[in-house]
C-alpha cells in the first residue's frame, strides 16, 4: 500500500519511512509542502501522513488545497502542535485524525490502519473472502483454515486486491500501489508474486483476466 509523507523533519522522516515498510507500505517521502499536490494528483496513493509546520506551503495549506479539489484520500496530521485549537483546526479544515509527536511507530500504524478500514467501509479489523481470512495488524493469513506465511509484499498485494473484491485490478495499478520513488521494478516482478501466493493460497485463489489484470472473486 502506498502512503505519500510529508515531513521536513530527515529523522523523523526516514524513521517512519524505513519503520512503516515491514507493514507492507511503500512510503514516498516529501521534505516540503510545495510538490504534494501534484504528487497526489499524479500517484495512487491510499493516505496522506501530514506534518502542519513545511517549508513552502504549510500542512494546513496542503489540507485545504486537498480538500477543495474533492481528494476523497484519507489524511493524518502528524506534528508537534499539540494546543487544542490546532487539533482543531486540523479536523475541521478535513482531517481525518491527528497524532501529536513524539508517537510510536505501533499507534501510527494502528491509526492508518483504522483510517483505511474506514475508506474501505469496514468496522472490524479482519478482512473475510470466502476461504481466505486476513488480519491487518499482526499480517496473518488463514486459507481454507490453514496459516499461510506471506511476505511484507505477497501481504500488501492480496491487501490491494481484497479492497474491491470481484474488481479487476491492473497490474500496472498493483505496480503503483507496491513500489514507492526509487524502487526498482522488474518487468514481471507482479507476475512472481501472482505465482508465489497462487503456490501459498492455491491455484484459484487470484484470477488472471488475460490482457486485463488480476482478481478475487467475490465470496458467493
Amino acid at each position: 500500500m502506498r502512503v505519500l509523507l510529508v515531513e521536513d523533519d530527515p529523522m523523523i522522516g526516514e524513521s517512519i519511512r524505513d519503520g512503516l515498510r515491514p507493514d507492507g507500505f511503500a512510503v514516498d517521502w516529501l521534505r516540503a509542502g510545495s510538490p504534494a499536490i501534484h504528487a497526489l494528483e499524479s500517484e495512487p496513493y491510499v493516505l496522506l501522513l501530514l506534518d502542519l509546520g513545511l517549508p513552502g506551503l504549510s500542512g494546513l495549506e496542503i489540507l485545504r488545497l486537498v480538500r477543495a479539489r474533492a481528494m476523497p484520500i484519507p489524511i493524518l496530521i502528524i506534528t508537534a502542535r499539540n494546543a487544542v485549537a490546532d487539533r482543531v483546526a486540523g479536523l475541521d479544515a478535513g482531517a481525518d485524525d491527528y497524532l501529536t509527536k513524539p508517537f510510536t511507530l505501533e499507534e501510527l500504524a494502528a491509526r492508518m490502519r483504522a483510517l483505511l478500514r474506514r475508506q474501505a467501509g469496514r468496522a472490524e479489523p479482519l478482512i473475510v473472502r470466502g476461504a481466505l481470512t486476513v488480519d491487518p495488524v499482526s499480517h496473518e493469513v488463514t486459507y481454507r483454515g490453514a496459516h499461510v506465511v506471506l511476505s511484507a509484499r505477497e501481504f500488501a498485494l492480496v491487501h490491494c486486491l481484497l479492497e474491491r473484491p470481484g474488481a479487476i485490478v491492473p497490474r500496472a495499478r498493483l505496480e503503483e500501489r507496491l513500489y514507492g520513488w526509487g524502487e526498482e521494478i522488474e518487468s514481471n516482478s507482479v507476475e512472481v508474486h501472482i505465482h508465489r501466493l497462487r503456490r501459498k493460497l492455491g491455484a484459484d485463489a487470484i484470477r488472471t483476466v488475460r490482457g486485463v489484470g488480476y482478481m478475487i472473486a467475490k465470496a458467493p
